[in-house]
């Protein structure tokens, strides 16, 4: 179903670490051109505080086939935005896939209610993860929908079906990937005149560089934070949800997929791509099947 992203155009909205990362890379395996933004750079960091970088990604994209241009943008502020859009609209003439992956809160308050959070802080988590998309989607989407094919991907956390009936222990991250999923519902009724594709897409337990330092691990050595947390046997890399992003990019039928809500798992079924290992990690039934259930960890049958 897929094809060579050869002469394509894509803009990583928040490429610089994680599942942004995973999917600038992949779409770069693809033969791509991607444009991978964020907000640190080799010479400033967010406030995330973290040391991955939009350059360090960028060339991850270039080693893996395809052109990766770095572009320092906080998706905050609407003038860095279009101007960025200008100028793939000025290099390129075309944007034919956007990933709108901004997240970059650092404070997040679990296991309290909204009048016990520091109400600026949730806030300020809600202005991160909704606004910056809903900016990033005005200014990009008119270059977007100049010629029909377009695709637009929301990355979230969590499929519709397992939000709806799951509470994710925190108001505003639970509210801000409600409102994400809504965008991609929206924008699916609002591009599809144009001939242009919207949909949400959920990773399954990511093994970001954030969790994997959570649990002191590397990629090379995950297993071992089984012995924390046993469950973390269904994680995924972030090579997952980038080839999910590529094959959904590639695949001339998209449209068919138009306000879907989709899992790097379920795709994998669908499209036949793997994670970095040759297993094909279905986090989310396993979640419901076996976690949240309270069986012991086995994923069997999940992987």
């Amino acid at each position: 179903m897929t094809e060579s992203l050869a002469g394509k155009v894509a803009l990583v909205a928040g490429g610089t670490r994680g599942a942004g990362r995973g999917i600038s890379e992949q779409l770069g395996a693809a033969g791509a051109t991607v444009y991978v933004t964020g907000r640190t750079t080799r010479s400033q960091k967010s406030e995330m505080n973290r040391p991955e970088t939009i350059e360090e990604t960028a060339k991850l994209v270039t080693a893996a086939g395809g052109t990766g241009i770095p572009v320092q943008v906080d998706h905050l502020v609407p003038a860095e935005v279009q101007a960025l859009v200008q100028r793939i609209e000025d290099e390129q003439g075309a944007l034919h896939v956007l990933v709108n992956n901004i997240w970059g809160t650092t404070k997040i308050e679990w296991q309290k209610s909204v009048w016990e959070v520091d109400l600026e802080s949730g806030l300020h988590t809600m202005r991160l993860a909704v606004d910056t998309h809903a900016i990033t989607s005005h200014f990009a989407l008119p270059l977007l929908i100049k010629q029909p094919g377009g695709l637009v991907i929301e990355i979230t956390d969590g499929t519709d079906e397992y939000n709806s009936k799951n509470y994710r222990n925190s108001f505003f991250y639970d509210l801000a990937k409600g409102a994400v999923s809504r965008m991609a519902f929206a924008l699916a009724h609002e591009v599809k005149p144009h001939g242009a594709t919207a949909v949400l897409l959920t990773p399954g337990w990511l093994r970001s560089e954030f969790m994997l330092g959570e649990f002191g691990v590397t990629e090379d050595n995950w297993m071992d934070a089984t012995r924390f947390q046993p469950h973390f046997a269904i994680s995924e890399s972030p090579a997952f949800v980038g080839r999910a992003v590529a094959a959904l990019a590639g695949d001339p039928d998209v449209a068919r997929w138009n306000g879907e809500s989709l899992s790097s798992g379920q795709l994998a079924k669908v499209y036949g791509f793997t994670d970095a290992d040759g297993s094909q990690p279905d986090a989310w039934r396993y979640m419901v099947e076996v976690q949240d259930a309270g069986k012991p960890a086995d994923t069997t049958g999940y992987r």
